[in-house]
């Protein structure tokens, strides 16, 4: 590739960072309802091997890479009762990655090339891929945005320009550098008569746990005891 393509594709990729119009990509989580009532997962998602991120990278036809503005769709599927293959979306937002992430770093830590061990095992033939696992949160575990259609936007004045849209809350979280707002918006008919604008202040639920080791792998309890012989030993 000349100097002078890498330029150009340096310049797209700088605009598509920051425009929502042209081009984004769209990462689909799906979740169940617990029996409790409540989505599945609600402090915190699994994202295997990637974590969310704002600003994803995706390649063109020539293997050059594009940084491109990243979304995340949410949704919980249900089961309508007493039919048998019918499902529902009881709850859907549209998020803007970068409420759930902006460390692009991060992101590309991952999804860089990584070493794999092989010639593990008895007899040689297994591997060890060593992939990472994230868990970042679920904006469906915000009790506000369950049971609705909402999207999470950057932009606090989308609803000027988009017909039908009304903003219903704003959703702050607090970043190490400071405070990040964002606003979701639902469908105007979607939204009684007089809905006061309200903050949601870092809404998400806390985990239980925060313990930075994780259980036990591979561990199996079974609900056995050793016999003990007519001495008692």
């Amino acid at each position: 590739m000349s100097s002078q393509q890498s330029s150009s594709t340096s310049r797209h990729s700088a605009w598509m960072r920051d425009d929502l119009t042209r081009i984004v990509g769209i990462e689909i989580k799906k979740l169940e309802r617990t029996k409790s009532g409540s989505v599945a997962r609600r402090s915190g998602l699994d994202y295997n091997t990637t974590p969310p991120c704002g600003t994803i990278r995706v390649y063109d036809a020539n293997d050059n890479p594009l940084d491109i503005r990243g979304f995340y769709l949410f949704v919980c599927q249900e089961q309508e009762p007493g039919a048998e293959n019918t499902y529902k979306l009881s709850a859907l937002a549209l998020c803007d990655g970068n409420m759930l992430n902006k460390d692009f770093d991060l992101y590309l830590s991952a999804v860089g090339q990584r070493k794999k061990e092989i010639g593990l095992g008895t007899y040689g033939n297994g591997a060890n891929r060593h992939r990472p696992m994230f868990i970042f949160a679920n904006p469906l575990g915000i009790p506000e945005l369950d049971n609705a259609v909402t999207l999470i936007h950057p932009d606090a004045t989308l609803a000027e320009s988009e017909a039908g849209l009304q903003m219903a809350y704003r959703l702050i979280r607090m970043a190490k550098d400071g405070e990040r707002v964002f606003y979701c918006y639902r469908l105007a008919a979607d939204i009684g008569t007089g809905h006061p604008i309200t903050d949601l202040k870092n809404p998400f639920p806390t985990p239980l746990s925060r313990s930075i080791r994780t259980q036990n792998r591979g561990r199996f309890r079974l609900q056995i005891e050793p016999l003990q012989d007519e001495a008692g030993q």
